[in-house]
């Protein structure tokens, strides 16, 4: 959600996958050998040591990080996140049957997880930048709408999703609600705040229902770390199997069942409707119209200047993010190693999206299609994204699209000019989001 290598984030591992449907992370013992041997490497990484850190892991891991990808993305994370205010003490935790260290990173009040996975040889076999996330709170209950836990097959495990419903007797309309980037929780949690419950909330208080759901990359992690995966694998063919079940719910209306989409969730959501003609319609927040890659260096130049930093230091700083760009511009299904790494992420993963162009996907639907988009956001903004969207639908009666001068990328109020220290305010999203959103719903019966 909030550009690639800080929200994709690094996910690079040579631990086998576990296929076990129970929870994948639990709280574990703290080794101390363990904790010393994580401590150092993440020691060696702050000291930008980065061959000496290599030299503590895997054969596969050095293959996997070396030639100066580790390198890249640890020197990316301040840069779009702000500098970095202080380091969390080690904590123990298994999983999928592998000891974890973790260590809280605290980049400018916005918490990341750094977890150090270990072999049974008690060698670095993984090593995970993640979203530092609670636990999913327990459903809610209110006068206007009131909330159950599902469960949504169509992988190797279930994803813990919650529905949130209105009071009365139905039918609703109903939407389902699709991530950004990285291993997201069903809330969408960032910092302090909960964009994804926020709507749920405030759209099923407007009376219509909302699924929220796990995504896989944070339920099943050992399933793309170190494996070959697709865009489709990680976010298409979950939020596909959500609509599904929805539609099945009592008191939901079958053929009012609305997808929308958040950040890259945005950008899939016309593949999405692609693949399944029955939706009712597109809701894109957010929506990137420019290629991921080209988001992400955009995105580590703007909060660079935003920091003050030199053209000579913000060149230095590029250099080796665009050399992987360089190299992902140039992938081949046929000829590429689809299984090399870029930004942590494997090359079959940007071969898919190198092959998407969500307008032109767009134009080929016959779906109502919403718009929206902060005038404040800094990550997929109205110059680079939304004047394609214009471009291309702006005359067209089956678009519309609404711009919220004040807010960022998560519509919540953001500060002129944004930066990564919103994310750490205490926010909600704007009512006036979910007023549009329920009256163009509304509008479309």
């Amino acid at each position: 959600m909030i550009g690639f290598a800080a929200s994709h984030m690094m996910r690079v591992s040579t631990a086998p996958a576990s296929s076990s449907s129970t929870p994948a992370t639990r709280t574990a013992a703290l080794d101390p050998g363990l904790a010393r041997l994580a401590t150092q490497f993440i020691d060696l990484l702050d000291a930008q040591a980065f061959d000496d850190a290599l030299a503590m892991t895997t054969p596969e891991m050095v293959q996997a990080l070396g030639g100066g990808k580790l390198q890249g993305i640890w020197q990316a994370l301040p840069s779009q996140l702000g500098p970095r205010e202080y380091r969390g003490e080690p904590r123990g935790q298994l999983i999928e049957g592998h000891d974890v260290v973790t260590e809280r990173l605290q980049f400018k009040e916005v918490a990341l997880d750094a977890r150090v996975v270990f072999d049974k040889n008690k060698r670095i076999a993984g090593f995970h930048i993640v979203p530092a996330t609670d636990a999913p709170a327990a459903p809610t209950s209110s006068d206007h709408f009131s909330e159950r836990e599902l469960e949504i097959d169509g992988g190797p495990a279930a994803l813990p999703a919650t529905l949130s419903m209105p009071r009365g007797d139905g039918p609703f309309a109903a939407v389902v609600l699709v991530h950004g980037s990285g291993p997201q929780d069903r809330d969408e949690t960032l910092g302090p705040n909960k964009p994804f419950r926020d709507i749920a909330h405030g759209l099923a208080g407007r009376g219509i229902a909302v699924l929220r759901y796990e995504k896989r990359t944070k339920v099943n992690p050992g399933l793309f770390a170190g494996n070959m995966f697709t865009v489709d694998d990680e976010t298409v063919d979950d939020a596909l199997a959500a609509v599904a079940l929805l539609r099945t719910q009592a008191r939901i209306d079958p053929e009012r069942v609305f997808v929308a989409g958040h950040s890259l969730g945005a950008m899939m959501a016309p593949r999405i409707g692609q693949r399944d003609a029955k939706l009712a319609g597109l809701i894109l927040l957010a929506a990137p119209a420019t290629k991921l890659e080209d988001t992400m260096l955009r995105q580590t130049r703007y909060v660079a200047q935003l920091d003050g930093q030199s053209e000579t230091d913000i060149q230095q700083l590029l250099a080796a993010p665009q050399a992987q760009v360089n190299r992902i511009r140039q992938l081949d299904w046929f000829a590429s190693d689809k299984s090399e790494l870029f930004f942590g992420v494997p090359a079959s993963y940007w071969l898919d999206l190198n092959h998407y162009d969500p307008i032109e996907v767009s134009r080929s639907l016959d779906l109502p299609m919403l718009i929206l988009q902060g005038e404040r956001d800094y990550q997929v903004t109205t110059t680079d994204d939304l004047v394609r969207w214009k471009a291309a639908f702006a005359s067209s009666p089956r678009v519309q699209m609404i711009e919220y001068p004040e807010l960022g990328h998560t519509f919540m109020p953001a500060s002129q000019p944004p930066g990564p220290n919103d994310y750490a305010v205490p926010a909600t999203v704007a009512a006036e989001l979910m007023d549009d959103i329920a009256a163009w719903i509304r509008s479309n019966p």
